[in-house]
Parts: structure tokens; sequence; C-alpha cells
């Protein structure tokens, strides 16, 4: 464990680019697993489409995210960017909500792999409950947190590699299926009205969240100048190849609405099935055990990054000093991991998590929209704050209006639980900043004050 010139705790630098990479997908993965369906519930056969649009909406947000690890790569990701831009009261309104977020996300995909976990214990006629395989895998990627992010780079390299492979190879046995027709998903794209078009992107824009997720251990990174932004984009391409292909070979590949199944509801274990048009049923299971061990892979991910926000936070004293100790043998901030991981699992067991992360998808897509500002002020202010990173984001200012223009269309979208999301977020920050962090917070002028003062003297 170092120490800085603040005498403040630090990480060891051992991610590399493909850490970042891998990481990053980790985080984004698992949406593939549930989203097709439910998307096509809405659109039809056209969702590929959907998939790329919502590409372009998160890469205004990944492409800024990118400038801003480079200029300020340490732990606590967004959080720290909106402090550092907008100040305490922001960065704790911020600090907070993106910890509550990414954990309800992270317990979700913990109990959200049923329909996957089900098609396995049938095949197998095995008894488990839900409950007893969410909260144990719970436990088990809690202790992996606390025994650093080398264990968890072992555990998730061939996850994901495992998961990219399999599913780019489904796509190619897709081709040679009896009913192959590319006709479907073309067709289906383009003729479709914007509105469902737009409706659809939104809500696959959950799957792609995940990505700048990694920005959140910059500490962690070896020479995070060029190892984040490059992991960011690269994670994204990938990704949006993955999501884009699988979506458009799944409705080519399939026949008729397959995405209802005999009882009319939706298939929730869309991958699954695929699987089994293609292979059988044998490598269905197979498919399903992936897919499992992926969802855990993202939740491993989260509690990852969600504590680095708590530790953040109470480096720079918003927080109380407990949360910024370091586990002086696995150097990890072990109390922000085990309050994230407690908080996760009363989620599990007390909460409606399906309604709760709309919530919190709501005010994920709120932050990419500040993210987006924060370019805009650091680099109107660069003269007064010395804002001269390494990676400067191509096409400013107007990649960023777009992020922002999107993103608020996509809110409206979503309609009043993506602000009632927002609105707690910022009452639970305003409280909190006011009991405990005014007190503590060495006060200092911010980037979005000097842009405040400049506009009124133009």
């Amino acid at each position: 464990m170092g120490k800085n010139s603040g005498d403040k705790a630090t990480f060891a630098r051992t991610i590399g680019l493909s850490g970042v990479v891998i990481i990053s997908l980790s985080a984004m993965l698992p949406g593939i697993f549930v989203t097709p369906t439910f998307a096509a519930e809405i659109m039809g056969p056209g969702i590929w489409l959907a998939f790329l649009l919502a590409a372009a909406v998160v890469l205004p947000a990944a492409i800024s995210k990118s400038e801003l690890a480079s200029g300020m790569p340490s732990s606590g990701g967004s959080y720290v960017f909106l402090e550092r831009t907008y100040g305490p009261l922001f960065g704790t309104i911020s600090g907070l909500g993106l910890w509550a977020s990414f954990l309800l996300k992270s317990a979700f995909s913990l109990i959200g792999f049923s329909a996957y976990f089900i098609f396995i214990t049938t095949f197998f006629e095995i008894e488990m409950t839900m409950l007893t395989l969410s909260m144990s895998a719970l436990v088990l990627i809690t202790v992996v947190n606390i025994l650093g992010v080398s264990k968890i780079k072992v555990i998730q390299t061939p996850i994901v590699l495992t998961t990219v492979g399999l599913l780019l190879g489904m796509c190619i046995m897709a081709l040679r299926t009896p009913d192959f027709d590319p006709s479907v998903p073309l067709d289906g794209a383009f003729s479709t009205d914007i509105w469902t078009l737009a409706e659809t992107a939104g809500f696959v824009f959950v799957a792609y969240a995940g990505v700048t997720k990694v920005a959140a251990i910059g500490d962690e990174v070896k020479d995070p100048e060029k190892n984040l932004p490059a992991g960011i984009l690269l994670s994204l391409i990938i990704a949006t190849f993955v999501y884009t292909l699988l979506a458009f070979m799944m409705m080519a590949a399939i026949p008729g609405e397959w995405w209802f199944g005999d009882d009319g509801k939706v298939v929730e274990d869309p991958v699954s099935v695929f699987a089994a048009e293609l292979a059988g049923s044998t490598f269905g299971v197979v498919v399903a055990i992936i897919s499992v061990l992926t969802m855990i892979s993202m939740a491993l991910a989260g509690i990852l990054a969600s504590s680095r926000f708590l530790f953040a936070m109470a480096r720079d004293k918003l927080l109380p000093p407990t949360l910024e100790e370091m586990n002086t043998k696995f150097e990890t901030p072990h109390w922000a991991i085990l309050i994230t991981g407690v908080v996760m699992g009363m989620a599990i067991l007390l909460l409606p998590l399906k309604d709760v992360v709309k919530l919190a998808s709501g005010f994920k897509i709120m932050i990419f929209i500040m993210i987006n500002s924060c370019v805009i002020i650091l680099r109107q202010t660069s003269e007064t704050h010395g804002w001269d990173p390494a990676y400067k984001g191509p096409l400013y200012p107007f990649m960023q209006i777009w992020g922002i223009i999107a993103g608020c269309f996509l809110i409206s979208l979503l309609g009043s639980k993506a602000f009632i999301g927002g609105a707690v977020a910022v009452i639970a920050g305003i409280i909190t900043y006011y009991v405990y962090g005014k007190k503590h917070y060495e006060d200092k002028p911010s980037p979005f004050s000097t842009f405040r003062k400049n506009l009124r003297s133009r």
C-alpha cells in the first residue's frame, strides 16, 4: 500500500489495457442475456438497430469519460469527475447515487439469472432456491473483492473470453439453420416508426451502462492516461459488435414471434432459447451455465466499482474516514466493500429490485448527461484550472452536445420513474452533505463556479 503527498491511502497499479477491457466488458455483457426479448416485445424483430442507436447515445459519454479519466485517473470515477467539476454538494449527491445504482444493478444481476437457473435445474433435476444461490454468490464475490483486483482479473478473464467466444460462435452457427432469413430483422428495423425505435433504444441502453464503470478504479490502472481511454472505447466497440450481431442473428434464425413463450409471456432466457434452437437442449444448458457465471461476474465488477465511490468520498472527507481504511495485506478498502456487500444482501432480501433498477437506470442516464457537461466546463475554464489531459476526445463540443440532448430525450421516454430515482439521490446527498460533509470538507473554487463567473462577465 502506498501513500501520496497528502498522506492518503492509495492502491497498487496492477491493471493493464487487457484488464481494463475485461472489467468493462464484464460489467456490460450480462445485458445481452436479458434485454433482446423484452426489446422485441416493444419493436419486433428489428432490435439490432435499437442496440446500434443506444451505442451511439452512449458513445459521447464514453468519449467524455475517457478524457476525464485521462486527466483524473483516481478511484471514484464519475463521482471524482463531478465533485472536481461542480463542487462537494453535487459530488455527494452523485457519489451516493452512483453507489446505490451500481449496487442495486449488481444485486439485480444476482437474481436476474433466475430463468437461466431454472433451465439448468430442470435439466439436471436439482433442487436449489434462487435466494440460496444469490446469497451464496454474494458472499463469494464480497470475499473475492476483499482479496484484491488481481484475484478478480483471474476469475473474470476466462468468463468474459468464453462468453464472447460463445456468443460469436452461436452467430456463425445461425448461418447454417434451415430457416435463416436475414430479411426478417432488416425489414423489422426499417419498417418501424422512429418513436418505437427510440423507446427500444432507451430500454436496451442499460446493456451498455457498465462501459465506463472501470473508471471507478482509476487508481489501480497502469499508465491510466492511455489505458483507461483505450480500454473504455475498445470495450464499447466489442460490446456494440456482439450485441448488434447477436440480436440480428437471433431474429434471422428463429422463425415467428419466438420471444413470446407458450404462456404468452416474454421469454426471459433468450440466449438459452437461441442455443437450444441451434444445437439442442444440452447446448442450451451449457449456454445457461455460462450466462449465470457472466451475471455473477457482473456483480463482482459491481461491488468492485461501487465500493470505490465510498472510498473516494471518505478520502475527500465527505464521508467518515473509516471507509477510507485499507486492508494492509490485500490493499483493498475492506470496510467500503463489506458495507456495499451487506446493503446488496439487504436489497436482494427486501426490495422489489426490478422497479428499483428502473429508478437507478434513470439516474445513470442523468449522470451520463452531467459527464458530458463536465468536459465542456473543464475545457472552457482550462486556463484557470489547468485542464490539459493526455487524451482529448474528438469533435468537441458537438459530441458532448449530442450526448446531452440524446440523454434528455431518453429520460423523457422513461417517464416519471427516472425523475423519482434522481430526486431520491438528490435528497439523500443534500442531507449527507449538510449533516457531515460540509463540516469536514476543505472547500476550494470549482471549475463550475469559474464557468458561471465567466458567463456573467461576458
